[in-house]
């Protein structure tokens, strides 16, 4: 028995506001690195999957023998899923040619059977089940795939006439209105984490893709690099200074 199942406690963070605005600068610089390797140093969308895929799977299996919830190694994954998924996306996308119609339908075809197997498995896609290592495994697999679709869809929202700050409204207003069913509606709890969890991946890909993106695709066409370094230290701030403590889990409640 890990010290999280005997105390009650998850090894993911509880849900708090703090937990949401990390959330989307960690989707955000995903973005940005992920262009980073993939684009600016030239690498391409496959070898900058093979770098972000390797570091995302050592990084879970350090979670997964992880005693208890850690801060730095939750968040270090989690951006680690994240670059994973602008450089999967953008190669199913754009070198597969599957477009970003299709390549949106299958990656949310993955996140619902992922979410559909965990459920059958576990009977709970709770994150306050993620305490053992199964658990850990599902709950990592639903979050790549999300990652991945959010960045395949925020490419098809911006790709279109509303462009990068159109779309980033769009996903802001669908996330307050998740919000607003929150705390408004009998909508279960855990349907509207999923949600709102896959759609902060779309608004910090439209962030990203407006911070770095030439002026005449309708971005600032700042600095891959410095903005990646800009994210990161916002990031570490937040981590250091909001407070983290672990979710509590569903055989504590």
């Amino acid at each position: 028995m890990t010290t999280s199942q005997a105390s009650g406690l998850s090894k993911v963070p509880a849900i708090t506001l703090g937990f949401w605005i990390i959330k989307i600068l960690a989707t955000t610089f995903g973005e940005t690195a992920g262009d980073m390797v993939s684009m600016s140093a030239n690498l391409g969308y496959l070898a900058g999957t093979a770098i972000f895929a390797t570091l995302l799977i050592f990084l879970v299996l350090w979670q997964i023998r992880a005693r208890q919830f850690r801060p730095a190694l939750y968040w270090a994954t989690i951006i680690a899923s994240t670059t994973a998924g602008t450089t999967m996306a953008d190669y199913a996308t754009r070198s597969l040619a599957i477009g970003y119609p299709g390549g949106s339908l299958l990656l949310l075809a993955q996140v619902l059977m992922s979410l559909f197997i965990w459920y059958r498995a576990m009977g709970t896609i709770s994150v306050a089940s993620v305490h053992e290592p199964r658990a850990e495994i599902y709950y990592w697999l639903t979050i790549t795939f999300s990652q991945t679709l959010g960045t395949a869809l925020g490419d098809w929202v911006a790709d279109g006439s509303l462009g990068y700050l159109g779309a980033a409204v769009i996903f802001s207003l669908a996330l307050a209105l998740i919000a607003l069913a929150y705390y408004r509606t009998n909508i279960s709890h855990v349907y509207l984490f999923w949600m709102a969890f896959i759609l902060t991946r779309p608004l910090g890909a439209v962030v990203g893709d407006f911070l770095d993106k030439p002026m005449a695709q309708g971005g600032l066409e700042l600095s891959r690099t410095g903005a990646s370094l800009v994210l990161a230290l916002a990031i570490i701030g937040l981590i250091w200074i909001l407070p983290q403590r672990p979710g509590v889990s569903n055989s504590a409640r």
